[in-house]
């Protein structure tokens, strides 16, 4: 259980902690630094005090997480991984509640929130909203109960490559870039791009022997969606954001923003109809599905892959359409979707990279079929696969480059 501390007793409380639980939980408790590189599980730049006690349950190595209304904010992944607890029922301990595995026996856990925005068995990345912060369970104020475990059994936290110092109040370095590509000025070519997640986030667009291009939309925890809302030839950002399903395109200048989906469903783009001006769609992972917008508002629904799957888009037969296709992060696996003239689906399916790449599709030679790529974290590299087609047994060639930053 969790007392909330008003504001005049903070700092005392933190000179009791330090007194009470500091000496156990920080002394032989501590442990070597885990596999999962833990940031803290909340939007890069904000300010969170961590603290325990000695009858913290079920261990005095959990974090509860407090700051000034501290109800309804964004709680994000500290380490990607799969989900394998959603809780969305209020009663037991732990009441709403998310754990997210990641690993060589190790996961963590997110107690006491308000909603619960993800899936068991999907996929996130580190710094995806899973929830927000709340009171359910056994708590009686709102605040973010955290565990790091290996083996079910919880540990000492480390977060941002260190052990965490209880009744401290470090600033979130979970500001970690997404991958992405995409024509954006229109000459048939993908650029390496990366979506850094912020307060206020950016598209870092690399363009070869120019300055990187810089396009300012959203926030640290909304998912970026690219395309060519406007038909103009070249890409234009866009956000989706997730507790409020709400999609926010940019293009011309101004934001156009609409509601489309549920909290758990990852965003997607293409041109579906082949008219030259792309529209949104999702990718429902507890389903394996997606669900592709017209313009008009009409939706179209494709199975294909499982709820573990990361989504994919593309034109991979050069024919104007964009398909589909899914990417196993865990086997480095993509299985590409297509329809041909007379309506037979075909699916092909070729490995490129390694187990916990992000996958990235992208035009790179200009001939207008979509290629394979992916995006490794440890090394921030893209490395693109260029081939006659993209589910051919023998890439043409292989090009890499370093852009953004490394986890």
């Amino acid at each position: 259980m969790h007392v909330r501390h008003t504001a005049t007793s903070v700092a005392l409380g933190t000179v009791l902690l330090s007194c009470l639980t500091l000496a156990p939980a920080q002394s032989a408790a501590r442990r070597s630094a885990p596999a999962a590189d833990y940031e803290m599980p909340f939007p890069c730049g904000q300010t969170w005090t961590g603290s325990t006690r000695a009858n913290h349950s079920p261990s005095s190595k959990a974090i509860d997480w407090n700051r000034a209304d501290d109800m309804g904010a964004p709680v994000v992944a500290s380490a990607p991984g799969v989900v394998t607890t959603a809780n969305k029922v209020s009663t037991g301990g732990y009441g709403k509640s998310v754990v997210i595995d990641h690993g060589n026996g190790e996961d963590s856990l997110y107690a006491h929130l308000s909603v619960v925005s993800v899936s068991v068995g999907q996929r996130v990345d580190q710094g995806m909203q899973i929830g927000n912060v709340g009171s359910s369970g056994n708590s009686t104020g709102a605040h973010l109960h955290f565990e790091e475990r290996k083996s079910r059994t919880v540990v000492f936290p480390y977060l941002h490559g260190t052990s965490f110092v209880f009744g401290s109040s470090p600033k979130s370095q979970n500001c970690v870039d997404v991958p992405l590509a995409e024509d954006w000025t229109g000459d048939g070519i993908a650029e390496p791009t990366v979506f850094r997640r912020a307060t206020l986030a950016k598209f870092r667009i690399m363009r070869p022997d120019k300055p990187v291009l810089v396009k300012r939309l959203g926030t640290a925890t909304d998912q970026p969606v690219v395309g060519d809302w406007d038909g103009r030839g070249g890409a234009n950002p866009g956000v989706y954001t997730a507790a409020t399903t709400t999609f926010s395109l940019k293009f011309k200048g101004e934001v156009t923003s609409f509601v489309f989906g549920t909290p758990p469903d990852q965003p997607v783009a293409g041109d579906w109809d082949g008219n030259g001006r792309w529209e949104v769609g999702l990718w429902r992972a507890r389903k394996g599905k997606f669900i592709l917008r017209s313009a008009a508002g009409a939706k179209t629904k494709i199975s294909l892959g499982g709820k573990d799957d990361l989504p994919v888009t593309g034109d991979w037969d050069g024919d104007g359409r964009t398909d589909v296709g899914v990417f196993d992060q865990a086997t480095a696996r993509f299985t590409l979707r297509k329809v041909d003239d007379e309506g037979t689906v075909w699916l092909g399916t070729i490995t490129y990279g390694q187990p916990g790449d992000l996958p990235v599709t992208g035009d790179w030679d200009g001939n207008g079929r979509t290629d394979l790529g992916v995006w490794s974290p440890a090394t921030a590299k893209f490395a693109m696969r260029r081939a006659t087609e993209p589910t051919a047994a023998r890439a043409l060639s292989i090009s890499t480059v370093k852009f953004g930053r490394r986890r």
